[in-house]
């Protein structure tokens, strides 16, 4: 009998944000009608493929503690100081029960746009892949390297060089393998499949659509309401 692997997310949630110069923590401020990070949440919480969520949120974060969220497929794991800590802490707990060759999808909290269908796709192209892979977009600007004083030393060719996005999606065993080796090495990753790659792996790049951005900067919330905005008409 084969065994169907399951589906988990995980959503580092402990920054700060300074970039957004705000009163609270950028997944908590609010946008269309709820915060940033309920938006993110219901992503997954509302996919009927995705069997559990574990949020990683720092210890005593009066933000998270106002929202008092509660959802039977919702976990909540202790943020670290960067967030391939928090994603770390979170696979950890959620080992205790998901299987090693399940799914995992972790997701920026900052991105509360995500298409459904983008999602869908990610998962079903992905199912079957024997390391996994993430969301992203090509390049459609010209690059510039520049040196120390911002002069430019070059053009970069953009063809074949991508914007990595989220989710990104590896097997339980094989990330938290991944990323534990790469703290242990004193490299901290930005993202996990760069943990992958460290660990010798080629995940697979998967198209996704510009709208699913992430909230750095002040301007970068009211895009996202437009986002939202329009997703919401187009359900309509």
């Amino acid at each position: 009998m084969v065994t169907k692997n399951q589906y988990w997310a995980v959503i580092p949630a402990a920054g700060v944000g300074k970039r957004m110069q705000a009163d609270r923590p950028k997944q908590y401020l609010e946008l269309h009608g709820r915060t940033v990070l309920e938006h993110t949440l219901a992503r997954f919480l509302d996919h009927p493929q995705i069997s559990g969520v574990v949020v990683a949120v720092t210890e005593c974060d009066p933000y998270w503690q106002a929202l008092a969220l509660s959802h039977p497929k919702l976990s909540v794991a202790a943020g670290g100081d960067e967030r391939c800590h928090s994603v770390l802490n979170a696979l950890q707990l959620l080992r205790q029960q998901a299987a090693e060759e399940d799914w995992v999808l972790v997701h920026d909290a900052a991105r509360p746009c995500l298409r459904r269908e983008d999602l869908d796709h990610l998962i079903d192209l992905l199912r079957d892949h024997p390391v996994g892979g993430l969301l992203g977009l090509p390049l459609a600007d010209t690059v510039k390297r520049t040196a120390a004083d911002d002069t430019v030393i070059e053009t970069v060719p953009r063809e074949h060089l991508w914007r990595a996005l989220t989710p990104q999606m590896f097997r339980l065993g094989e990330l938290h393998e991944a990323l534990d080796r790469a703290l242990k090495n004193n490299q901290l990753v930005t993202d996990d499949a760069s943990a992958m790659e460290l660990a010798g792996k080629a995940p697979k790049m998967v198209e996704g659509h510009g709208d699913n951005i992430k909230i750095t900067r002040p301007q970068d919330l009211a895009l996202a309401q437009l986002y939202l905005a329009q997703q919401t008409a187009k359900s309509i």
